[in-house]
């Protein structure tokens, strides 16, 4: 057995088990995305961005050698010049919330606050992931389908998110 002296609330906002009528909610460390890009404060936005996209994600958390959280890059921070530094566009010092932190309430945060997603840490500010909207039940507002583009009999279409990063492809046979 292991006396753990930090309290409660650190056993639980680094994601370790709990119990109690409580551990029935979702919490955040049952959604957080922990496959999130990161990166550094010198690395060069255009190398930064190449990754993200490659990987498939709109967003990269800016860490530091012992993966504390510094900043954060989403969509539009990602479009801005490719020759600048990180440290130059990223959001220095992003609100971040801890695992232990119930899916309800950060759905009804992230609502309130229009935040496409957010970073969850531990008590000392490193790294668990990512959380995105969707991830916490919000639904992605549909997508505008004027923009389906005709290619030799299928339609295809790709969504961007602001300002204009692709994040997803539908195709549908023609009808």
């Amino acid at each position: 057995m292991y006396d753990y002296r930090a309290g409660i609330q650190d056993w639980m906002g680094a994601g370790l088990p709990t119990e109690g009528t409580n551990t029935e909610r979702p919490r955040l460390v049952d959604v957080v995305r922990g496959d999130v890009p990161t990166c550094s404060l010198g690395e060069r936005l255009g190398d930064v961005r190449s990754r993200v996209v490659a990987a498939g994600w709109d967003a990269c958390v800016v860490v530091s050698q012992e993966r504390v959280v510094l900043g954060l890059l989403r969509a539009e921070e990602l479009q801005a010049d490719p020759q600048l530094a990180v440290e130059r566009v990223m959001r220095p010092g992003p609100s971040t919330y801890r695992p232990f932190v119930s899916v309800t309430e950060m759905r009804r945060t992230m609502t309130e606050r229009n935040l496409p997603n957010s970073p969850v840490t531990t008590s000392d500010g490193k790294l668990v992931g990512l959380v995105r909207k969707q991830d916490v039940g919000i639904r992605q507002a549909p997508a505008d389908r004027s923009h389906l583009e005709q290619t030799s009999g299928l339609r295809a279409l790709v969504l961007l998110d602001r300002p204009r990063v692709p994040v997803g492809i539908v195709e549908e046979a023609e009808a």
